[in-house]
This record gives structure tokens, sequence and C-alpha cells, in this order.
């Protein structure tokens, strides 16, 4: 007997072959399509995991680096004669001291500055101690007032006549100074304690902090055991040769120590160099060296004092040098240039960078203002800070315009890259 259904069951097969086939090459089709698109995306995500991953990297390295600044101004030494702290007397009615007058306009320069800089001459040790004049100066502590009041927030004071009042006037000066609000001194101390803290400040992200040195106390010695009171970086100008002056050398390592303690938890480093020869418009030998040796140090910029006339400006490498800022007031005899009533008074711009870890501080907007003392030569009176700039010079100083280039002369004459602000028109 045939199969029917076998018939049937060979035509149902061929069918079920046939949509197999068909099935198959749909699936081939499907999977061929399937595949084109996911390679077609892999390289879109793969550049997109690529480009967060640059991004996580740039965000990083734009992290690290920065900037940062902040203003400063610097003045020179502040000398209280008799005949100024008398004036000062006269000014407040006989009671206390007013020097505000006489010190009035450097306010134009320090209210748009976060540090302001000063050299503190004559020791602070006040009235209690009895005022004295040259060659023992002991000055009222209202001169300070006068200046904090203008803003100036750094003062130096290790001078050669720091110990003019003896360990009485520095614990006297120091006392004053620890207690004004955001004033940092430095260069005498009451205390080994004190003389080897490290004070670090901030300013807008800058940490920086200031030394102090001076050369010399006049040859009054520093009493013995104490050495704290004072920092004395000894010249022998008898000998006038650094290179043969062991004492000098010898010193190097301490003030190598110095810097050391706090080179590396700043980013700005100060020092204030109180050295030189007296009325002298070049730089000594010593001050070369000095100056030398702290840039080799790390040191940013060094701010001299003590020649009480203008001496040059100049870069050594990256570290800004002022090798003598001159007489910001006193009541010092002058000649016709009024070698010792002229004095620098800069601002600038501070910028700390920061790139790929390294830091780097530079000076920018450095300007240098020239700065006449003013006092009636007949009788020693009317003192008054005045700026070259301002057309109130005319007034006080006739031939301005020549002293004004005189001054330019010398104070450029080591870099010319370091401009004098022009005088009034």
């Amino acid at each position: 007997m045939k199969n029917k259904c076998g018939n049937k069951s060979n035509k149902n097969n061929q069918f079920i072959s046939i949509a197999l086939i068909i099935a198959a090459i749909i699936m081939v089709i499907i999977t061929i399509v399937v595949c084109a698109n996911s390679g077609d995306n892999i390289p879109p995500q793969d550049n997109k995991k690529s480009a967060a991953v640059s991004d996580s990297k740039s965000k990083k390295t734009k992290e690290s680096d920065s900037v940062s600044t902040f203003k400063m101004s610097m003045a020179g030494d502040y000398i209280i004669y008799s005949t100024i702290w008398k004036g000062a007397n006269e000014a407040a009615g006989g009671e206390g001291y007013d020097f505000s007058g006489m010190v009035s306009n450097l306010k134009n320069y320090t209210k748009d500055c976060d540090v302001n800089y000063y050299n503190q001459e004559t020791i602070l040790g006040g009235t209690e101690m009895g005022l004295s004049d040259y060659p023992l100066f002991i000055s009222p502590q209202e001169a300070g007032d006068a200046m904090v009041d203008l803003g100036y927030n750094l003062v130096s004071t290790a001078t050669n006549h720091s110990l003019d009042g003896g360990e009485e006037g520095i614990l006297k000066s120091y006392d004053y100074w620890s207690k004004q609000n955001g004033v940092f001194m430095a260069g005498t101390y009451d205390s080994q304690e004190h003389h080897d803290e490290a004070r670090i400040l901030e300013c807008n992200n800058i940490k920086y902090t200031m030394l102090n040195y001076t050369y010399d106390t006049n040859g009054i010695p520093v009493p013995e055991g104490k050495e704290y009171l004072i920092n004395v970086w000894p010249s022998d100008l008898t000998i006038n040769d650094p290179a043969k002056d062991t004492k000098y050398q010898e010193y190097k390592k301490q003030v190598k120590k110095d810097i050391d303690a706090v080179r590396d938890k700043v980013d700005f480093l100060i020092v204030a160099m109180h050295a030189g020869v007296e009325y002298m418009p070049d730089e000594s030998e010593y001050q070369d060296d000095m100056a030398q040796f702290l840039a080799d140090n790390g040191v940013n910029l060094i701010i001299g004092t003590h020649p009480h006339v203008i001496e040059p400006a100049e870069y050594i490498g990256d570290t800004l040098c002022y090798y003598s800022m001159g007489n910001l007031l006193c009541s010092q005899y002058q000649d016709e240039n009024y070698n010792k009533v002229t004095s620098i008074l800069a601002t600038m711009t501070v910028k700390k960078t920061v790139k790929n870890g390294e830091t780097k501080i530079t000076f920018e907007d450095l300007n240098n203002e020239l700065l006449y003392c003013y006092f009636d030569q007949n009788t020693w009176r009317g003192h008054k800070v005045i700026p070259f700039s301002s057309s109130e010079i005319k007034d006080y100083m006739p031939e301005y315009k020549d002293v004004y280039n005189t001054y330019k002369d010398i104070f450029t004459k080591k870099d010319k890259r370091i401009t004098l602000t022009p005088c009034a028109k």
C-alpha cells in the first residue's frame, strides 16, 4: 500500500527546508547589519571615553596651574630727629605727638597695596625712656602710630641705631610692635624663642616672610649671651673687602640657616638689608657680595637701607634688589642735589605663578616714585613728604626737574629695565 501521507509529507518537508533556508539567510543578514551597526558605534564610544580621560587630565593640569598676586609698596629710612618729634608735639598742641601731617601723602600709595614696608631707623623706645636725638636716638612710639595708620604692616628694625637705647630700647620697641594688629616686624627681638620663630604670612594665596639684618650697631656691643636681640651681619668697613672679612664670611652660615628655615615654607622671601657706606651714590663691595649671596640662596626681593641717599636698583637673575631707598623722613643737611632728603618709594604687583608644580615669583607694574622730604631750612620745622610726580613739588622745590634727572641717572644706571616714574610737568 502507498503511503499517501508519505507523498504529502515530502511536500511539507520541501516547504520546511525552503523556510529554514530563507530564515537562515534572514538571520545572516540581520547579524551582518547588527554587527555593522555595532562596529560603527564602537569608535564614538571610545572617543568619548578618550575625550573624558583627556578632559580629566587637562582639568588636573589646570587645577595645579595657578596665578596669584598682591600689591606691595616699599619706602626708606624713617629717622626721627628731635626737630621732627618737637614739630609733631607742636602739631598735637603740646599734648602728645602727631606725625600724620608729615607723611599724609604716602596714603596715595599705601591705600591700594596689601603689603606696605618701611624701615624704622630709630628705636621706638617711647617717652617713658626719655626721648633723645643724634647720636643716640630714642623716638616716640607715636611715630610708629602714624605709619600703621597709613597701612604700613611690614617693618624692619635692625639698624645701626637699634642699640641706642640699649637692651631696654629694643624690649620696649618689641613690645610696641607686638601690640600692633596685623603688623609684622623683623630684625630685633625680646627672646631667643621669638628670634627663632618662623613667622609665615599669607596674602591672596601667597605665603611670604621677611628677614632683616644690620651691618653694625655703631660700636655698641650686643649684650653677651643675648645675641638674639638683633641680627648683626658684621661688616668691617676698615677692611672694606668682604673676601678678607672672616667674621662677615662666617656669619653667612647663620644667614643661610635663617633662609633654609623658611625657604620651603614660603613662596616669596624678602630680606631687608641695612648696610653700605653713608652718603655714597654707589653700593659698596659688601652690598654687592650680600646681594649675590642672598640671590644665590633663593631670596626674591632685597630692600636696602642705611646709606641715607638713593643708590641703584637691579635684577640679579630673578631677584629684585634695591641697594638703598634713601631717607623717607629726616632732618639732615642737604647739598645742592638734595641728596639726603630724596628717596624712592616703590610699588609693584607680586605675582606667583604655579606651573607643572613649579612656583615662580615675578614683579609686574613696577613703579618707582621719587620723594622729597621737605622742611624749612631756617626753622627745621614743617616736615612733609612730597612726591615728585605731584604738582605740589613745584611749590617746595623750584629746581625739581634737575634734581629728578640727577637721581634718575643714579637709580637706573645699573639696570635700565627699572625706571623712575616721571616727575610733574
